[in-house]
């Protein structure tokens, strides 16, 4: 059985290598399982041409996973239509598709590596307000649970306030939720983008963290993200492999900071 990354993609090119770099930490967790990369929209391979690159090499099982941190339009529409017609047409291959990859506790652990990374350790948690932004989508279940994530992990993990904000299809923006926890006396604000990878909209989120004080990176290849890569792995085909230990937070690893003029 094979794995099949499936990314939303982007003209960007930070984002495919930021995809990369996150298959390279598959592999290095799950040694000896095959683990393609496919996109989308705007890179390549496309999905079908990475199915068809399986099948040819003799690969009659793959789980194809979504990078997607929620269920919105590209996890319910694009992906399951694009795996019904490459399947029709490879009928040679079992396609099992995997689950996306939030909410998880993994992601909030993702989150808190960034921030720290940043500078932002758990004492500060008490007088601090956190921005959780993400890309947006015009899916209101989708939002939903994404408001819920957030709920929670503030509830978790203790800091003053989690506001979620987003960079296209709803308000608020990211500058309008750092807006309003300042006006409720938050002394502290930082920046958590829940996005996977740089590109446009996560450049947006970092224009509106201007007025914060920590902008956190990206989730990219963080060793939280790639176990839960093989946790939804495991999850669709049915198997549990051993546990290996995720690496120990760094201080400088992936650093971010305080939102320069730039916004990064």
């Amino acid at each position: 059985m094979a794995l099949l990354l499936v990314a939303h993609g982007s003209r960007d090119p930070r984002h495919a290598a930021t995809m990369e770099a996150l298959r390279a930490v598959v592999t290095v967790l799950r040694p000896g399982l095959r683990t393609e990369l496919a996109y989308l929209d705007f890179c390549a391979p496309g999905v079908p041409r990475a199915l068809e690159r399986l099948a040819a090499d003799g690969v009659r099982e793959v789980v194809a996973l979504p990078l997607l941190l929620g269920r919105a339009f590209h996890a319910k529409v694009d992906l399951p239509s694009v795996l019904r017609e490459a399947g029709a047409r490879l009928p040679g291959l079992r396609i099992r598709r995997a689950a996306v990859l939030g909410p998880s506790p993994l992601l909030t652990a993702a989150l808190e590596r960034r921030l720290y990374e940043a500078g932002v350790g758990p004492a500060d948690r008490e007088g601090t307000g956190v921005v959780l932004a993400s890309a947006g989508s015009s899916d209101p279940a989708a939002a939903e649970e994404f408001a819920a994530f957030a709920r929670e992990w503030r509830h978790t993990a203790g800091w003053r306030a989690v506001r979620p904000a987003f960079a296209s299809a709803r308000p608020p923006r990211t500058e309008d939720a750092v807006r309003a926890l300042r006006a409720e006396g938050v002394r502290r604000v930082v920046v958590a983008p829940y996005v996977l990878a740089p590109g446009r909209l996560p450049d947006r989120i970092a224009r509106g963290a201007a007025g914060a004080d920590v902008l956190a990176g990206v989730l990219g290849a963080a060793p939280e993200v790639g176990r839960l890569v093989v946790r939804r792995y495991e999850e669709a085909a049915g198997v549990v492999f051993p546990a290996r230990p995720l690496p120990e937070l760094s201080s400088t690893a992936g650093r971010a900071g305080r939102p320069g003029p730039s916004g990064v």
